[in-house]
């Protein structure tokens, strides 16, 4: 059996400040190819747990493996390089550089991980075409495609962001609220680009979203309250929840 792409044990976390951790999870693993979808309020250390997920953030105690490494012993050179290989990251805060076109945004991938730069060129002859593709069936006009990011509306920075995430074929895609800003038409295309992508490249997707309307697209669907301990109501004397 292959290892899981995703393997948390006894993970514990908390910002700095804070008087106990804002994540407490025994286990969470996810298989290779998995579509996996995590709800959870706002508020409730989603975009926590991503952040540790793709090596953003570190954990304080407990193990945590991406890809059967333990991303958190790398150095953080190469924690970053690894992220940028094997991590498609669509950011709820999108990160597009806002002065670059829309195209060189979707290209930055390639530029710095020649692991992606090579997986796009296997599916098109050239990296902007594999960038068209996504960009066209996001519903992005070539238009738009040499326009600062800065001049996308909200909407359009998100697609934009959705296909540098997906650009290059990493082996793990994690998605934080990625239709928040799309209408339901749009919303109903991009969930469906973003199954159909990670499932011709056995890409292994978590995506997380307080919607609970979109969990029926993913056959695997949890909630951050059941994983997450630190989110219960400590019990008291009598073994009820605490008021």
């Amino acid at each position: 059996m292959n290892a899981p792409v995703v393997d948390l044990e006894d993970l514990h976390f908390r910002w700095p400040g804070q008087a106990g951790d804002c994540l407490d999870i025994a286990s969470l693993r996810v298989a290779a190819g998995e579509h996996l979808f995590l709800a959870g309020p706002s508020g409730s250390g989603k975009s926590t747990l991503l952040a540790l997920l793709g090596g953003v953030a570190l954990p304080d105690a407990g193990r945590l493996r991406i890809l059967g490494r333990e991303t958190a012993r790398l150095p953080a050179a190469a924690r970053d390089a690894f992220r940028v290989d094997h991590i498609g990251f669509l950011f709820q805060q999108f990160n597009l550089i806002p002065w670059l076109p829309l195209l060189d945004n979707v290209l930055l991938p390639c530029r710095f991980s020649a692991r992606r730069r090579q997986r796009a060129l296997a599916q098109a002859p050239t990296l902007a075409a594999e960038a068209a593709r996504l960009l066209d069936h996001l519903d992005l006009a070539p238009a738009l495609w040499r326009q600062p990011a800065a001049r996308l509306s909200v909407g359009q920075q998100q697609r934009a962001a959705a296909a540098r995430a997906l650009i290059g074929r990493p082996e793990l895609v994690i998605a934080d609220e990625p239709t928040s800003a799309l209408d339901a038409e749009r919303q109903q295309r991009f969930i469906d680009l973003l199954l159909g992508e990670c499932a011709a490249a056995g890409a292994t997707l978590i995506f997380v979203s307080h919607d609970t309307r979109l969990a029926a697209h993913f056959p695997r669907q949890l909630t951050l309250d059941g994983i997450n301990r630190a989110n219960r109501e400590p019990e008291g004397r009598d073994g009820r929840a605490g008021t």
